[in-house]
């Protein structure tokens, strides 16, 4: 088992701003999205949303067995998190901006453009446990605040940050990729989004993608005259942070 960049063990709240503690703040965004969310979810009647709706999704039959990957998006992300949280600071870093860059965007559309959906099946067409589920979720998580996906818009942060990671297999990166694309395909088959919401959630996981590796990443990868005096830039940045 790999040794952890950052001994943990030494953290105390009073060295939070310490150079090897001080990504932890970072977390602090989930409280800001946990407030942002129970605005949007119980603040907001559904009678002021506008209803998203495109014709494909009444050809996306309904179908249980996507909640597996639906589900899987939370153990995803704190798998994503907590890997990069113990041996790659920049990576989780990279990953907590872009969503907290997603998060406060859709938010602001949430407020700004409120959104609902009314795709889901007044009666199951089957009665199992993946159903009652899936009635369980319905239940606490309003059809309100949709558009765009933050399902999606997380999946392609985690997609993004994995496959740029080094010393990780293709077999992890090829089951991060096809887990995300479940993932995105699962919000439309088990009618907790609109097609329009995933569509939606692409320019803004580019948009996210672009603040965070634009300057970086994407230079580098594709401008022979950045080259290795670019790469080497990058590795002092991230020495330094360390």
């Amino acid at each position: 088992m790999k040794k952890p960049v950052v001994d943990y063990r030494q953290f105390r709240p009073s060295r939070i701003n310490e150079p090897q503690y001080r990504h932890l703040k970072l977390l602090s965004g989930w409280i800001i999205y946990f407030a942002f969310y129970f605005l949007t979810e119980n603040l907001i009647p559904v009678e002021d949303c506008y209803v998203v709706h495109c014709r494909l999704d009444d050809l996306i039959p309904f179908c249980e067995g996507f909640l597996i990957p639906y589900v899987f998006w939370y153990v995803l992300i704190v798998i994503s998190l907590l890997y990069f949280l113990l041996y790659h600071v920049e990576s989780f870093r990279s990953l907590s901006v872009f969503i907290m860059i997603t998060q406060a965007v859709a938010m602001t559309v949430y407020i700004l453009f409120p959104t609902c959906q009314e795709l889901r099946p007044a009666v199951f067409p089957r009665d199992n446990f993946l159903t009652q589920c899936i009635g369980l979720i319905y239940t606490f998580d309003a059809n309100t605040g949709v558009c765009p996906s933050l399902h999606v818009a997380y999946s392609l942060g985690i997609a993004s940050v994995w496959l740029k990671e080094k010393g990780v297999s293709r077999i992890w990166k090829g089951f991060v990729l096809i887990a995300v694309i479940l993932i995105c395909l699962s919000t439309m088959f088990i009618k907790q989004h609109s097609a329009v919401d995933v569509l939606a959630a692409i320019p803004l996981g580019l948009l996210a993608e672009w603040l965070v590796f634009g300057k970086s990443y994407w230079r580098e990868k594709f401008s022979p005259a950045c080259g290795r005096s670019g790469r080497e830039r990058t590795e002092k940045r991230r020495t330094i942070r360390k």
